[in-house]
């Protein structure tokens, strides 16, 4: 898990960076501004419909809540996951029981909300495709990278890349699908890209601290070593 020494440079770092990060995301998210660059092609379309449309009658509050409660908790499993990982270090054995309990859990819910057995057809199509692409790069795929990483760095190292998705969706979004790039993102974009790289410097540095720390001969060592087993140790 993290250490946090507020006198400590690289934790410094890490706090400052992650304030920063997240103030760049939500300014991103909230502020739009007026567009700086906008693409010389038409938005993508699928079978003559854009992809973009402004949909005023969604739910977009209830969508919000959802999303808000999502990253609340995404870092919370994270942390429960690092302690899994400390006791049973298989991420494909872990991966596989969380798809699997995950499927049954958005299987149950499915079912309740759409009772309409004709939905769930899959046809040959991009429905299929897109379907086949979320399983394996957005369940299986990326899951795995997540739980590696979280055996070797820990739970902040990879929640930092949240706020870095927004960055990195508005830079494709303007690429691949010709949306307009505002000031909002550029400032947001900015912003997460900054307090990421402030939270790595303090990562780094603080792995650099420890591992000068293990290799130095004169160095204390991390655990204390009871009273009775030393004296045995030394009349050995």
């Amino acid at each position: 898990m993290e250490k946090l020494a507020v006198r400590s440079t690289s934790s410094q770092a890490k706090m400052l960076g992650t304030v920063v990060s997240i103030s760049g995301a939500f300014v991103a998210t909230l502020y739009q501004g007026p567009p700086i660059f906008t693409t010389p092609f038409s938005t993508i379309s699928l079978h003559g419909q854009p992809l973009l449309q402004n949909d005023t009658n969604s739910k977009w509050v209830f969508g919000g809540l959802l999303l808000t409660a999502e990253y609340i908790l995404v870092p919370l499993w994270y942390i429960v996951q690092t302690h899994i990982m400390k006791e049973y270090p298989n991420e494909f054995t872990v991966v596989f029981f969380y798809n699997l309990f995950v499927s049954i859990l958005a299987a149950i819910v499915g079912l309740i909300l759409e009772p309409d057995s004709s939905a769930w057809k899959l046809k040959p199509g991009i429905a299929l495709a897109s379907v086949l692409c979320s399983g394996v790069f957005g369940s299986f795929l990326n899951n795995t990278v997540h739980t590696w990483v979280l055996r070797l760095k820990g739970p902040v190292y990879v929640a930092m890349f949240k706020p870095l998705s927004i960055a990195i969706a508005a830079a494709m979004g303007f690429i691949f699908l010709g949306e307009t790039l505002h000031l909002g993102s550029l400032i947001g974009a900015t912003t997460i890209s900054i307090g990421f790289y402030t939270v790595m410097w303090g990562k780094a540095k603080e792995e650099v601290t420890e591992d000068s720390q293990a290799e130095s001969p004169g160095s204390l060592p991390t655990h204390k070593t009871p009273l009775l087993q030393k004296c045995k140790k030394e009349k050995r």
